[in-house]
């Protein structure tokens, strides 16, 4: 089976062997496409390291007609420049777009200064693209005084609008981090955002992948906030299909694997992500490391599913032994260690663990000892033996702070080792979880949250009803967090408002609530 890193590496491969061949390309695979603005999907960056940060666009007249780009391969020029009339050009080159990868455009720009703010754009004949700003990590040595991250995860086009993005977009970040479910792999077609959810035209192939990737990066509110700030991206299952585990779908499609590796494709192809794997580190001088993981690949399959179907599932834990066989991995042995490794081995003064879903215990009923309660096996909560050798690999970090979404709710959480038992020397506090709601993805009624965080007592706040991100302001000293959620979804000129702001102090475990 085709793992995604092999795939990524092989694309980068035939990404590097086309740019070799584009001073040779014919003088009409040179030209602008007919007349037609091509740089409709605008662009994007991500992956800033102290001297480099990946490039994106992708060739598309019309977002709807994968037809309405010429399959031949185009010569795109791209300047990076130091100031956004691009007076003081930085660096320049062309790359190819080339059909084989749906004319998409990746550029790894090498040999700029660390921790500075650049202008990006590309150009194809006499049309040239949106200006994106872009920024590199600080020196490796370097603390910074302070980094505004932006984290947002979930954004399925048939349940509102990507107001959210606009805000992210005015806020300014210095980073985007998104924790997936960029796109969902169902719904109409259409360049509107539709009142009401139809599930159809799911996708399978790999041109059903690109055209969901196209119609979503149409929007102008999701390029606003690519424009703003290289982006940080993992995905988790809607990518490829809902609650899927390495080798299955909830269908259990007998080519799942194809699939699989079509969407996989679709997700690089489009993405400002580097090629060697899905799960890579981030420093961002001696202030953080990134620990930005993939929850979806390396998985066992989900503990004690229902006959006839894969996919997720709620269960008592003392009817499905498998919950706590200590076998079961959530990460895959080789990223556990790396992951373990890299905690182990940060000089950061906050270590960032970014990932899918919720990490924090949560009983869908009321616990009254430890063999009780009712999980959802698709979270952590499925892979409980992994989540406790993940937590034993933080308490070497100084400072781990972990950020989720997947699940539509805002969540500030105690993580322990072990969720349910109460504090003590043998269970101390080892990290805090902010766990972000969806872009728009629909989530549960508010009482029902509000019930579990009553029997969770470690949830020290939780809230489904709103739409929105998280806004995460690191600082040597403290790291601030606020809950940012929309008015209203269905409007795309909703206003946001922080719904909740806490604290985590240096060197001092758990969310404090603010005024």
């Amino acid at each position: 089976m085709q793992d995604g890193r092999r795939l990524l590496l092989q694309t980068a491969a035939r990404v590097a062997a086309l740019t070799v061949l584009a001073p040779h390309l014919p003088a009409q695979a040179r030209s602008a496409v007919n007349g037609a603005y091509p740089f409709s999907l605008g662009v994007a960056s991500g992956a800033p390291l102290p001297d480099s940060v990946i490039l994106w666009t992708r060739l598309l007249p019309d977002p709807l007609n994968a037809a309405s780009m010429p399959p031949i391969a185009q010569q795109v020029r791209w300047e990076v420049a130091h100031d956004e009339a691009f007076t003081r050009i930085a660096a320049r080159g062309s790359a190819v777009a080339a059909p084989a990868l749906a004319h998409c455009v990746h550029v790894d720009v090498r040999g700029l200064e660390p921790d500075r703010w650049y202008w990006y754009r590309f150009m194809l004949g006499d049309a040239v693209s949106p200006i994106g700003r872009t920024r590199t990590a600080p020196a490796p040595g370097a603390m910074p005084g302070a980094l505004k991250l932006a984290v947002a995860s979930c954004q399925h086009w048939e349940f509102g609008h990507y107001a959210a993005h606009r805000h992210i977009a005015r806020a300014a970040p210095d980073l985007v981090a998104f924790l997936g479910d960029y796109i969902y792999e169902w719904g109409p077609y259409s360049l509107q955002h539709p009142a009401t959810a139809l599930r159809r035209d799911e996708s399978f192939s790999l041109a059903e992948y690109r055209a969901r990737y196209a119609q979503y990066k149409s929007d102008a509110d999701l390029q606003a906030a690519h424009h703003a700030a290289p982006w940080v991206v993992t995905w988790d299952d809607h990518e490829v299909a809902n609650d899927y585990s390495p080798n299955r779908d909830e269908l259990l499609s007998a080519d799942f694997v194809q699939r699989r590796a079509a969407a996989y494709q679709a997700f690089f192809e489009h993405q400002p992500v580097r090629a060697q794997r899905i799960y890579q580190r981030y420093d961002w001088g001696r202030l953080a490391r990134f620990h930005v993981l993939d929850t979806r690949q390396y998985r066992s399959q989900h503990a004690c599913q229902p006959a006839g179907r894969g996919g997720s599932t709620s269960v008592y834990r003392r009817a499905c032994a498998a919950l706590a066989d200590p076998r079961r991995t959530m990460l895959g042995v080789e990223q556990e260690r790396w992951l373990a490794q890299g905690l182990k081995e940060s000089k950061a003064s906050w270590n960032i663990v970014a990932q899918q879903t919720l990490m924090a215990q949560l009983s869908q009923v009321p616990l009254a000892s430890d063999s009780d309660g009712r999980f959802w096996t698709d979270g952590w909560d499925g892979y409980a033996a992994a989540r406790k050798r993940l937590l034993d690999a933080m308490q070497a970090a100084r400072n781990p702070l972990v950020l989720s979404g997947d699940v539509h709710t805002f969540f500030a959480a105690e993580l322990r080792r072990d969720p349910s038992r109460p504090a003590s020397a043998g269970n101390p506090l080892v990290a805090t979880e902010f766990c972000g709601t969806s872009i728009t993805s629909s989530s549960r009624p508010q009482a029902r949250t509000q019930q579990y965080v009553d029997m969770n007592r470690h949830l020290k706040f939780g809230q489904s009803d709103k739409r929105g991100y998280m806004l995460l302001e690191l600082r040597p000293e403290r790291a601030t967090m606020a809950f940012e959620g929309l008015e209203n979804v269905r409007d795309p000129r909703s206003a946001s408002s922080t719904l909740a702001r806490f604290s985590v102090a240096d060197g001092v475990a758990g969310p404090k609530r603010e005024a």
